[in-house]
C-alpha cells in the first residue's frame, strides 16, 4: 500500500508533462534495425516526403535520419522544415504528431526516437456551393506574383537517442 502511494506521488507531478507529450498518432515500437540498414520511419504524403533513417555504428552520431522526396511528379500540399529553425512547441501552435521508436538490433536497450511535429493551417479559401475549395489558375498566378502565398501545413522532426548504450 505504501509503495503504491509512493509511486503515485512520484508520477502525479509528471502527468501534465505526459499529457502534453501525447502524439496525435499512436504506434508500436518499430522493428529492430541493423547498423547500416536504411529504413523508412514514416511517410508524409502531403509533403511528398518520407523519413529515412539508419544506425551508423558511430558513437558520436549513432543514428542519422533525413527527409527524402518521394517523387518528382508529386505536388506537395505541405512543407517539411528544419527542426532547429522552426523550434516547434505547442505554445506556437505546433502539435506533436508522431513519436517513432526504432531499437538497434545489436543493442535493443538503445532506441532512436524521432518526434514529428505538425503545424496545421486553417483553410482560408471560400467554399463554393458544393462545399469545395477551388483554386483557379489565373487567380493563383496573380496571388503568387503579388508575393502573397497562402500558408501551408508544416512538419518538423527531432531525433534523440534513448536507453542504455551497449558495449
Amino acid at each position: 500500500m505504501r509503495l503504491t502511494l509512493l509511486m503515485m506521488s512520484l508520477l502525479l507531478p509528471s502527468l501534465p508533462v505526459l499529457a502534453a507529450e501525447t502524439p496525435e498518432l499512436q504506434r508500436a515500437v518499430g522493428a529492430a534495425q541493423a547498423v547500416g540498414a536504411v529504413h523508412t520511419l514514416r511517410q508524409i504524403p502531403e509533403a511528398c516526403a518520407r523519413l529515412e533513417g539508419t544506425f551508423t555504428g558511430d558513437a558520436a552520431q549513432p543514428y542519422r535520419f533525413a527527409p527524402v522526396r518521394t517523387s518528382e511528379q508529386c505536388q506537395p500540399r505541405a512543407r517539411f522544415v528544419d527542426y532547429a529553425k522552426a523550434q516547434p512547441t505547442s505554445d506556437k501552435g505546433w502539435k506533436l504528431n508522431d513519436v517513432i521508436r526504432v531499437p538497434a538490433a545489436a543493442c535493443p536497450s538503445r532506441q532512436a526516437v524521432v518526434r514529428v511535429w505538425r503545424l496545421p493551417v486553417t483553410p482560408t479559401a471560400e467554399r463554393d456551393g458544393q462545399g469545395q475549395s477551388r483554386i483557379y489558375l489565373e487567380d493563383a498566378k496573380k496571388l503568387a506574383a503579388s508575393g502573397k502565398v497562402p500558408p501551408v501545413t508544416m512538419f518538423a522532426a527531432q531525433l534523440s537517442m534513448e536507453g542504455k548504450a551497449c558495449n
